[in-house]
């Protein structure tokens, strides 16, 4: 697939925008140590289909949590969520998401505790969101995480009590014209409280849930806007074995899963972290 020029050359100043998440957001208490880290060498670069760094896939079972996550696992702490609260999923250094793109969270029950599970069980989303306003600049904020620090979503009040992985993602989409598209995620420990009897789903695992020639991840966003169609599974609705529409605003304001409040911390950073808003390059 040929791009223009012009395509090209907003594509160039996009690739320097990576980032992680590294912290759970619970009450306005933050919790870095319950977020698994990984093993890859430069921690935000994204996984991708093509040009991949560190031989790292979509296809692999590492892409649950990011490479070599399960085994930081042990390490990493549970945070405790009561049901029905809201949480918040943010991304390291003071970077905020400067790719255009949605945002999904998806969770799932561990058989046993958080620390021994590697996801490689049922997973079932609780949120996601896309664009919140199609007049604006598609390739830009047109998207509900445009220049946002994190993902903001609530626990099912009727989740069951347990330990569960969080799977905060963000799926950049800058260059999914041409089959490059971005994933950016981890997974948070936590053990829910205070929940219900729902029954989540519909359910899918990882990988396998997202297959290389979904029209999610060859989408292009160059010549205005065109509704974007949702990777995964309907969002949970929060009742037994029903899973409700996905909710994704496509106008002015949002609606259902999205949500567009949350506003970028104030740089107060030093050097390195405003470097790492716009200096990471893959290495």
């Amino acid at each position: 697939m040929k791009f223009s020029l012009v395509a090209l050359a907003a594509i160039a100043p996009m690739v320097s925008a990576h980032y992680f998440f590294d912290t759970i957001v619970i009450d306005g208490k933050e919790a870095s140590d319950s977020v698994r880290s990984n093993t890859r060498p430069a921690k935000y670069n994204p996984t991708k289909w093509v040009n991949t760094r560190d031989d790292m896939t979509p296809d692999m079972p590492d892409f649950r949590c990011n490479k070599g996550a399960f085994t930081f696992a042990g390490q990493t702490g549970t945070a405790e969520v009561k049901a029905g609260s809201k949480v918040a999923m943010k991304l390291a250094v003071g970077a905020t998401m400067q790719h255009p793109g949605p945002a999904l969270v998806y969770m799932s029950k561990a058989p046993t505790t958080a620390k021994e599970y590697e996801g490689d069980g049922e997973w079932f989303k609780i949120h996601q969101e896309s664009v919140c306003d199609k007049n604006k600049d598609f390739t830009k904020d047109a998207w509900c995480t445009w220049d946002k620090d994190r993902i903001e979503f609530t626990i099912p009040a009727s989740l069951p009590d347990g330990e569960y992985l969080i799977r905060p993602e963000h799926i950049g989409v800058h260059g999914a014209a041409g089959g490059e598209a971005e994933f950016y995620y981890s997974c948070a420990q936590v053990k829910v409280v205070g929940g219900g009897n729902g029954t989540p789903g519909p359910t899918v695992k990882f990988p396998g849930a997202y297959k290389k020639d979904d029209p999610s991840f060859n989408f292009s966003i160059w010549n205005g806007y065109k509704e974007y169609p949702m990777p995964g599974p309907e969002v949970w609705n929060g009742e037994s074995g029903s899973s409700a529409s996905s909710k994704v605003s496509n106008t002015n304001g949002s609606a259902g899963g999205a949500t567009t409040s949350n506003k970028p911390a104030e740089d107060t950073s030093d050097a390195f972290t405003r470097c790492a808003r716009s200096c990471f390059q893959y290495l």
